[in-house]
């Protein structure tokens, strides 16, 4: 039986999140994301997902990403059933995000890499240096951008 059910969706956001928070203070997070597969002759195929977002990732998601933008999101599929008012079992998929990106095929992005706050299920130390720092795709000029002395440049 195997447990890696991974997946990579490349698509627009239908719904703004919606951020809220659970009692022990767990963000969550969520949207759905439209896929669209293009057929010669006939009709596109669309594909709507909700994905769920949690922790950091939800707040960060929340401020970064609208309606109309064209994600990435890397995550695993979840399956939930349940019977509506009328008795009618329904059944649906979602995609529990671990990452979720802005697609830069048509578009650009200003990145700003926030402070660490510790904790959560990810583990780890805070980086180096801190973090409120911008990073941009537009050439400002012939000098090299700054990196923490122990950060990599990729």
């Amino acid at each position: 039986m195997g447990y890696d059910n991974t997946v990579t969706v490349v698509g627009n956001v239908t719904r703004d999140p919606e951020l809220r928070f659970t009692q022990g203070q767990m963000a969550i997070a969520t949207f759905g994301v439209a896929w669209n597969k293009k057929k010669q002759d006939a009709e596109d195929e669309v594909s709507f997902f909700d994905v769920t977002c949690f922790r950091q990732l939800a707040e960060n998601v929340a401020e970064s990403i609208t309606k109309g933008t064209r994600v990435v999101i890397y995550g695993t599929l979840q399956q939930r059933s349940w019977e509506n008012n009328e008795g009618q079992r329904r059944s649906k998929v979602e995609i529990l995000a671990d990452d979720v990106a802005p697609s830069l095929k048509w578009a650009s992005a200003q990145i700003t890499r926030n402070e660490f706050k510790g904790g959560g299920a990810q583990g780890g130390s805070a980086p180096q240096g801190g973090g409120d720092r911008t990073v941009s795709n537009q050439n400002q000029g012939a000098s090299a951008p700054a990196y923490d002395v122990d950060e990599e440049p990729f």
